[in-house]
């Protein structure tokens, strides 16, 4: 036990007291409704609550549990996801006030396997509109709890927020082009992006299907593993989702990971990025190489053209996602998004091939980059999150003149990667820095030992904001 009040307990803590019945589902999911009706008008993570169907499923976790029908370590356990993922019978908007009305008759898969696992669901969890950059007018922005004035992170915000305040203790996100790893780091907790296709889509609205990965968001590594177990797996009605049965997420946890081999471009990490975030991900990798890993200098490709390439795809694969709405609807759409389904309309087949020329040529760079290594080390962010205002957050979208902030995430969400983000830190006014590995295809189980082992010698993943 870490001593920590009970919604800031990690999934693993927890699941040890309902086990062991020390506490109920019933106790522990009265507490955090409570909590969120407390807090959440403060910090508005939640698009909606689900305050019924959480008693609900409580109960009969309890039943089960009590029955000796204990199903695992997210059995009772109170959830969230970003409201991107069809809930049957609730509301699921993607932050836009073009789907208000949309209540799907059937549940995502990532719904239907919480489900399975005995998580209670608590809620839908506030995002970007269309899971972008810019928050529709009309929508509540989340407020990022190590300040309110900071960036929480695009696009899985909520999700951020919601896990990082004790809102949840566990959430699923989205990441198109870093919208885990952003506000993961922005909030100071872990997250993962799963290889593509590990995760099923089927039922969660979509931004650029050839990029979208659903992920889970928590406060610690281990946690992530438990929900990354749920989730994972092979899904007949997504026929992207990879074949075969999903890795054991938690193999060899406690593991040593001596001899580990972990590539570090060390002119990627400190060039134009923020100064003390650079050292705190330098000073994660040194004690990732105390516990004898191996460093091995690698040369990260300049990463320009595929942002701008990114941008190209993204916004065109989202025309074609809102085909239904847009243009037809046109003006119902906020500023931001509006402007980004705008460009994408107008991107031409040729240029659309030539950004995924781009892509590929990213992709093979990549695989050379770790022909002689396990891990990539990199920071999640270029800085900590800045200060940002709801007039800036709600404003038409600018140029593509700014073109590094894919940096550290673009090119994965092009080669479809699994990656971690982990707390490493805080700088000189306190707010969070993050530390970023990234594995090869199915090799989540080690990316989730890396981040355990990091978290056993040092304490950033206890830090907690001042909630």
């Amino acid at each position: 036990m870490s001593g920590s009040p009970l919604y800031f307990l990690t999934i693993s803590e927890l699941a040890g007291l309902i086990r062991e019945k020390q506490v109920s589902p019933v106790e522990v999911t009265e507490a955090i409704l409570s909590r969120i009706e407390a807090l959440d008008g403060r910090y508005s993570s939640y698009a909606t609550v689900m305050a019924d169907h959480a008693m609900d499923s409580a109960q009969r976790a309890e039943n089960e549990i009590a029955a000796g029908r204990y199903l695992g370590p997210l059995h009772g356990v109170p959830v969230a996801v970003k409201d991107l993922c069809f809930t049957r019978g609730v509301p699921t908007m993607g932050g836009t006030p073009v789907l208000s009305g949309h209540i799907p008759d059937f549940d995502a898969t990532v719904i239907s396997k919480l489900a399975s696992a005995g998580a209670v669901l608590l809620g839908k969890l506030n995002l970007t509109e269309g899971a972008m950059a810019g928050y529709h007018p009309d929508f509540p922005i989340p407020v990022n709890p190590w300040g309110p004035d900071l960036w929480t992170g695009v696009s899985s915000s909520g999700s951020g927020v919601a896990t990082a305040a004790g809102l949840c203790f566990g959430s699923l996100g989205s990441d198109t082009g870093g919208s885990i790893r952003f506000p993961a780091a922005s909030c100071g907790i872990v997250g993962i992006k799963p290889t593509w296709g590990l995760v099923s889509r089927y039922g969660v609205l979509a931004l650029a299907k050839s990029m979208d990965h659903v992920g889970p968001m928590t406060r610690s590594a281990s946690d992530a593993g438990i929900m990354l177990q749920a989730i994972a797996g092979h899904d007949p009605n997504d026929s992207t989702s990879l074949p075969g049965t999903a890795p054991d997420m938690l193999s060899g946890l406690e593991e040593s990971v001596r001899g580990v081999r972990i590539g570090l471009d060390r002119r990627n990490v400190e060039e134009n990025v923020d100064g003390e975030l650079s050292a705190a991900v330098l000073a994660g990798i040194s004690v990732m190489e105390g516990l004898g890993t191996e460093i091995v200098q690698v040369n990260m490709p300049e990463t320009h053209e595929y942002t701008r390439a990114w941008n190209l795809l993204c916004s065109a694969e989202a025309a074609d996602a809102h085909r239904a709405t847009y243009p037809s609807r046109r003006d119902e759409y906020g500023p931001w998004f509006q402007g980004w389904l705008d460009k994408g309309s107008e991107v031409t087949g040729a240029g659309y091939a030539r950004a995924n020329n781009v892509r590929a040529e990213c992709n093979g760079s990549l695989r050379r980059v770790f022909e002689n290594i396990d891990v990539l080390a990199c920071p999640s962010t270029m800085a900590p999150p800045g200060r940002v205002t709801r007039e800036q957050l709600r404003a038409p979208m600018g140029g593509d003149d700014d073109l590094k902030w894919g940096r550290f995430t673009v090119p994965f969400n092009f080669n479809g990667a699994p990656t971690v983000s982990l707390p490493c830190g805080q700088n000189s006014e306190e707010v969070p820095l993050s530390l970023q590995f990234v594995g090869k295809h199915l090799s989540e189980p080690l990316l989730i030992r890396m981040g355990h082992a990091y978290e056993q010698e040092t304490d950033w993943h206890n830090m907690r904001p001042p909630v």
